[in-house]
């Protein structure tokens, strides 16, 4: 047993994580022999998304779940499975599919309002300083005319 409290939490972790890729290797088991005992196009689907699974989550190299997979399709061929062009997707796949898609817009949406609404205020805030940058110049140039006429009477009194 370990002595160090961080070799202690490193047991804990590696005993959890071995729970963890037990059980991820335990569906991808019964995954198989359910597609074996019964080849269907939807059965295939859930073995090879398990495979899928598991190479996303480290548990099994890339190269060996494509090797599995066509190992799969070969069984599936074998069985008299016929393949039609693009993958039929399950109704409960496209109702996920559909529900992300929805909140991604929803989320997109939030942020082009939140940006439509700071660029809104920019405007503002730019067009105020434009304004009371006009209204400065037009003061001086108010005054420089006035200086100019004065300059002009006291040359025609003269």
């Amino acid at each position: 047993m370990p002595i160090i409290k961080s070799a202690k939490k490193a047991a804990r972790q590696a005993e959890k994580r071995t729970k963890n890729n037990q059980q991820i290797k335990k569906t991808i088991k019964t995954a198989f022999k359910t597609f074996k005992a019964n080849p269907t196009m939807t059965n295939l689907a859930k073995a090879q998304s398990e495979y899928d699974k598991a190479v996303k989550k480290g548990l099994l190299k890339k190269n060996t779940a494509s090797r599995r997979k066509a190992a799969l399709v070969k069984i599936a061929k074998a069985n008299g499975l016929k393949f039609e062009k693009g993958v039929k997707k399950t109704e409960s796949e496209v109702k996920k599919a559909a529900k992300t898609v929805e909140k991604k817009a929803k989320t997109t949406a939030k942020k082009a309002e939140k940006v439509a609404k700071e660029v809104e205020t920019d405007i503002k805030k730019v067009a105020k300083k434009v304004e009371t940058e006009a209204k400065k110049t037009a003061v001086k140039t108010a005054k420089k005319v006035e200086k100019a006429a004065k300059t002009i009477e006291k040359e025609l009194e003269a």
